[in-house]
């Protein structure tokens, strides 16, 4: 009998199905979802500088009218002394709170940025100053 059937061995042991579970599509979807969650958080763009508060008194004494000036190097100064953006808030301050608010003359140099220009009038802005004026812009007029 050569081309007849075999049969199965009965005395064979029967293999046992395999009882560990297939871990692979699991750890496919974290993956999957891992990647969405970092395409989904938005990238940190824009910096907020933060500028801290000092103790609050102000340097430099505060005048009838003051002159805040801004050079080409992008340096505050109020009436003649360089300050810093917290020094000039707290001048700015205290000339606020004052019975009579003193006259204040922005001058920015025809050099100094834009940017630190618009920055130094929201700040003015933020802290009250109601005398407020503009000096200097004639030299502007014939500016390239």
């Amino acid at each position: 009998m050569p081309h007849a059937l075999k049969r199965p061995n009965l005395t064979a042991p029967r293999p046992q199905p395999l009882s560990a579970m297939n871990v692979t599509p699991f750890i496919d979807v974290l993956l999957v979802l891992l990647i969405m969650l970092i395409l989904a958080i938005p990238m940190a763009a824009n910096v907020t500088p933060v500028d801290l508060p000092t103790d609050g008194r102000p340097k430099h004494p505060v005048l009838e009218t003051n002159v805040l000036t801004i050079d080409a190097g992008d340096r505050l100064a109020w009436n003649g002394h360089v300050v810093t953006a917290a020094e000039l808030r707290a001048q700015l301050a205290v000339a606020s709170d004052l019975p009579v608010q003193p006259v204040l003359r922005f001058e920015p140099d025809a050099q100094a940025s834009y940017d630190k220009s618009a920055r130094t009038l929201a700040l003015i802005r933020e802290e009250g100053a109601q005398s407020f004026v503009f000096d200097g812009n004639e030299k502007y007029r014939d500016f390239p």
